[in-house]
């Protein structure tokens, strides 16, 4: 399959799964009923359905999607470890316990960009702690090790919070909102998180001939005019802004950085450039159709995206540390 080829098919999946997911709900509205309550036009009640539950939550999912699938990337080829993604590393967690600052401290009141900020700025810190635990060399045993680190140091903070909190219906919403969902967002939501993602895109769309480089080795990619310390900045700030971002509004997805890139690699080549964009449409349609699964398996119960993510990744990490070893062997 040609490269092009598969950016269209990716694209159109996409895009499919973003106008299923404007469709579906529990609100009985028919295709052209819900397509035209979306510009404005019908039932009030079919408007607001449309416009201020469905379209959030589906552009949530396609740009929170596109930023897990993207930063997965970027880390497995900057790392040059295939076991290398935003949920592993601590970066996840870190946000998360960011976010739960925000909003345990009340800061999320007086101050609605207190939540992506935090989050932003502990994901910041989370990268930066991982890259100097790991070393130059971020060998994947020490990678996984200084992200198992963070990422139970971050739990671990986030548990104090939730156990000193003073009201329990604020701990209860703290807990569910960890587990990972879409469900209840707003615009609002969309205008806090889409900048800081879109300025981290921008940030890791840069490293796109550094990463083909830096596949050649450091010093091939130094002697074509490529800074590994500018390149690792880039992966840094671009990474942590956006998960960051991302996991302020949604709260912990995993598993998504680390699928994607792996089943698009055999597709796309050994060219890092190239998969940086299908890993971010791909994400974007594995999120979508997580989300409209969560809506279709158990309305009733509201099953968490998060929770399903990580029953589907789960088995995927395991099969992949189970290839890895026996090919060390």
């Amino acid at each position: 399959m040609s490269y092009k080829i598969l950016m269209g098919a990716l694209f159109l999946l996409m895009s499919l799964l973003f106008l299923v997911s404007l469709l579906t709900g529990p609100a009985n509205l028919d295709v052209f009923a819900a397509l035209k309550s979306l510009t404005g036009y019908g039932n009030p009640a079919s408007i607001l359905v449309m416009q201020e539950i469905r379209l959030p939550r589906a552009i949530l999912g396609l740009m929170i999607g596109a930023t897990l699938g993207l930063s997965g990337a970027v880390l497995q080829g900057y790392l040059r470890n295939p076991l290398a993604d935003p949920g592993i590393l601590g970066i996840s967690a870190s946000a998360s316990l960011g976010a739960v600052i925000a909003i345990y401290t009340g800061l999320t009141l007086t101050l609605p960009l207190a939540l992506p900020l935090l989050a932003i700025g502990t994901a910041v810190l989370a990268v930066i702690l991982v890259q100097a635990l790991a070393g130059q060399s971020a060998q994947t045993l020490t990678l996984i090790l200084a992200g198992v680190a963070i990422t139970s140091l971050a739990s671990a903070l986030t548990a104090l919070a939730l156990n000193l909190s003073p009201n329990p219906f604020a701990a209860l919403e703290i807990v569910f909102w960890m587990l990972g969902s879409l469900s209840d967002r707003s615009m609002l939501h969309v205008l806090l998180a889409a900048p800081f993602m879109i300025i981290g895109w921008l940030l890791l769309s840069l490293l796109g001939r550094g990463l083909d480089a830096l596949s050649l080795g450091r010093d091939v990619a130094f002697t074509l005019g490529y800074s590994p310390k500018r390149m690792q900045w880039l992966v840094i700030l671009g990474t942590a802004i956006s998960v960051g971002a991302a996991t302020a509004v949604a709260g912990a997805i995993g598993f998504v950085g680390l699928v994607i890139p792996h089943l698009l690699r055999p597709l796309v080549g050994a060219q890092p450039s190239r998969l940086l964009p299908a890993s971010a449409f791909g994400g974007a349609s594995l999120v979508l159709a997580a989300d409209i699964a969560v809506r279709l398996i158990v309305p009733e119960k509201d099953l968490k995206l998060g929770v399903l993510t990580a029953i589907v990744g789960a088995p995927f990490f395991l099969w992949l540390v189970f290839k890895t070893r026996k090919g060390l062997t």
